[in-house]
């Protein structure tokens, strides 16, 4: 293969050219060949005007929705993903400023007309893939850029370390806004191996249910939020198909791979944010022993990935921010927000980004993660930047000044607090409503608190110490 057409969808199509009658996708409801999958890209792919720069992708998890990112790869456009279930605003929002004229749905992709003539690739190393939308402290959600050759990377140095290809059978569970969709879609059909996508019921069911598919589908990789892995950790017994667990978004205790460790399961914890393409680094950590504060270290870098640590003066360190460059740093933001100045440029040329986590080298050259370094909090696996709920909040009706707080509980996991001064006339119910207007579920606060007055510092601002501690499981303040 040519270096200038390493896409995305050629590497895609050259494995559909290698095997074509390998199994591509598959379900409880029957299964797709490389291709077939190839051959409904392409039927899709007719339907898509010529010239779009941008397509959103709106569906029900499925064979089609694969055809159709895969289609608008080959157009030279990048698609911008959203679930069906989000609130119809932030849709509308992410698909006007992503520039998006085109939605793909669900019966866009019905009705698909026969194509005699195969069109050809119009993608880019260079440009842009897709568009991930994620908190931002403006209020608004932020898109990040990420370029094909991100992506073919990554796919490279997954298979590097986890020798994915035929015969591998991966779990589809993640939703589509998140990085670990693009694991599981792009690290298996760029590798040759095939993606299993339960039923909605399914993925949305308890963990037996789950299970059940994963036994039925041969299951071998799954990739997941590390609460994921302790919801398996539980079950008396897991499918024998499994292989690989992997870990990622959010921090891996030994307390959720207590029984999973010793089955003869190979476990990696992971590390990356979106904006350096899914993960940075890696580490197995089925063999070893955890941190002293009962957390995994997050390893070395992956292939084509350089990690430094620097501290607050921008020196390199043993112990500081994480500063990821190389081959996963994406295009940046749409846009200029304020976190733009993440992304710096050396004189020499290396572009690297700021990730605003702190981190640590560990004796064996290997990282390990602290916390962050500003006020982001991860939400079971997803990155919130509370100012991002409280600008909502204080738009909500009913509130005449509102705060965004959030504390972490006795298992170390976030949980965000909404503190108010109500006007006369207020409805909670209606504010709650308002705020899962605007958010993911997952960003709307757990707890609310209404107040006579935000406290305040001598200064003017926000006295955050001088609010009430609202505990969960005796939960402890994050300081």
């Amino acid at each position: 293969m040519e270096k200038t057409r390493a896409t995305i969808y050629s590497h895609f199509h050259n494995l559909a050219v290698a095997q074509p009658g390998v199994r591509a996708v598959i379900g409880d409801d029957g299964s797709v060949t490389y291709a077939q999958l190839d051959q409904m890209a392409e039927a899709i792919l007719a339907k898509i005007p010529p010239g779009e720069k941008t397509v959103g992708i709106v569906m029900k998890h499925s064979a089609e929705m694969i055809a159709a990112i895969l289609a608008v790869l080959k157009s030279g456009a990048a698609y911008v993903p959203a679930e069906p279930s989000l609130p119809r605003d932030r849709i509308d929002y992410m698909m006007a400023t992503a520039g998006v004229k085109l939605v793909i749905d669900d019966d866009f992709c019905r009705k698909l007309p026969k194509v005699k003539n195969i069109s050809p690739d119009k993608s880019k190393p260079d440009e842009p893939a897709y568009i991930l939308y994620t908190s931002g402290t403006t209020g608004r959600p932020k898109g990040v850029v990420v370029l094909n050759r991100n992506v073919v990377n990554y796919a490279g140095a997954f298979a590097d370390e986890f020798a994915i290809g035929s015969g591998d059978v991966m779990l589809q569970y993640s939703v589509c806004s998140f990085d670990i969709f693009v694991e599981e879609v792009f690290a298996t059909l760029l590798n040759g191996a095939t993606l299993a996508i339960p039923p909605e019921k399914t993925r949305r069911g308890d963990m037996p249910d789950l299970m059940r598919f994963v036994r039925r589908h041969k299951v071998s990789v799954i990739s997941g939020f590390p609460y994921l892995l302790a919801e398996m950790d539980a079950l008396p017994s897991l499918p024998p198909s499994l292989r690989l667990l992997i870990s990622g978004g959010d921090v891996l205790r030994a307390s959720y791979i207590k029984n999973l460790v010793g089955r003869g399961i190979v476990i990696y914890n992971t590390y990356g944010p979106s904006e350096t393409t899914v993960c940075a680094t890696y580490q197995r950590c089925d063999n070893i022993e955890p941190l002293a504060d009962g957390t995994y270290p997050i390893g070395h870098s992956v292939r084509g990935v350089s990690i430094k640590i620097l501290d607050k003066d921008g020196q390199e360190s043993d112990r500081g921010e994480i500063c990821i460059s190389g081959a996963g740093v994406s295009a940046g933001y749409l846009g200029n927000p304020p976190e733009q100045k993440n992304f710096v440029t050396l004189a020499d040329g290396t572009r690297y980004y700021r990730s605003g986590d702190l981190g640590y080298m560990l004796p064996d050259g290997s990282l390990a993660f602290v916390r962050r370094n500003d006020d982001q909090v991860m939400i079971l696996g997803k990155r919130v930047e509370p100012a991002e709920v409280e600008n909502i909040l204080n738009e909500a009706p009913g509130v005449e000044r509102g705060v965004v707080c959030h504390f972490n509980d006795n298992d170390g996991l976030a949980y965000l607090v909404a503190y108010f001064v109500p006007r006369k006339q207020f409805s909670l119910r209606n504010i709650k409503k308002w705020l899962a207007s605007k958010l993911s579920d997952f960003m709307v606060p757990e707890f609310f608190v209404a107040m006579k007055s935000i406290p305040l510092t001598i200064r003017g601002k926000v006295d955050r110490k001088a609010l009430p501690v609202i505990l969960k499981d005796a939960a402890t303040t994050n300081d």
